[in-house]
């Protein structure tokens, strides 16, 4: 019964159709009603590049050559990872009107919410591909190596997917799931590749980008969009090995716990 869930929402002929729609209502309602509108899903990776550079590239003179733009990829995809999965956890009460009182699929809400911050992705990412080359012009075009970008994000939507479902379920049972994932999110930030210059990381924690799954994903997103290499495979590989493992765990759980959601929240 693990994958129910899934093969009910690929089931109907409209479902791509409303997926959109929802993404896109997500979308507006979480920056149009703002007055710099769109500008804000790159206010948060900014203005925290900003931070870290000052203190890590200037202040403790750790930087290196593009350490702006390696900071600015490094925490679009964090910043992504975060908004996904911490921004759902009360998606079952907040939206419990969309699945209790109409044939919508529960998981179809957590897609509205994923496909809404893609479009915020996407601007970000396009916003360093031209800091990275016009600014800081750290190389003058882009190779061929950039097509690795695209299941490089895939594993990041599903890894942050997994995460959103396991957390939202997890709080039908435990209010306090957000207490608790704010500390862990804390803790593996300072222990991702995000702000650490790469050898020093792989010298310090040692196998730790095996470990930490949204490392392999960073690592690897830096090596095919700056540095004009092929990903690291067997990264790649432990990175869906995780990113899978979280999904399967929380959709059993959507399909257990979030059968009780409407009742007990």
């Amino acid at each position: 019964m693990v994958l129910k869930i899934l093969k009910d929402f690929f089931g109907g002929t409209n479902k791509l159709e409303r997926f959109w729609l929802l993404a896109k209502i997500e979308f507006k309602l979480r920056y149009y009603e703002n007055k710099l509108g769109l500008i804000w899903a790159l206010v948060k990776p900014v203005t925290d590049m900003i931070i870290y550079y000052i203190a890590f590239g200037i202040i403790m003179k750790s930087g290196f050559p593009q350490y702006v733009s390696y900071l600015l990829l490094g925490l679009i995809l964090w910043v992504f990872f975060i908004e996904t999965s911490t921004g759902t956890i009360q998606i079952l009460s907040t939206k419990k009107y969309l699945y209790e009182y109409t044939n919508m699929n529960k998981i179809e809400i957590y897609f509205a919410v994923v496909g809404s911050n893609l479009i915020g992705f996407f601007f970000n990412v396009c916003v360093f591909v031209l800091y990275y080359l016009f600014i800081e012009k750290g190389e003058t075009y882009y190779s061929w190596h950039c097509i690795f970008f695209i299941p490089i994000v895939l594993n990041l939507i599903i890894l942050s997917l997994g995460f959103s479902l396991i957390l939202s379920t997890l709080y039908i049972i435990a209010k306090d799931i957000s207490q608790v994932w704010a500390i862990i999110t804390s803790l593996a930030f300072w222990i991702s590749p995000i702000i650490y210059n790469p050898t020093v990381f792989k010298t310090s924690l040692p196998g730790f980008q095996y470990i930490n799954p949204v490392s392999s994903i960073i690592i690897n997103a830096r090596a095919v969009m700056m540095y004009h290499s092929l990903p690291d495979w067997k990264l790649m590989g432990w990175g869906y090995i995780y990113s899978t493992f979280f999904l399967l765990i929380g959709i059993y759980l959507l399909n257990t716990l979030g059968a009780k959601a409407a009742e007990k929240l």
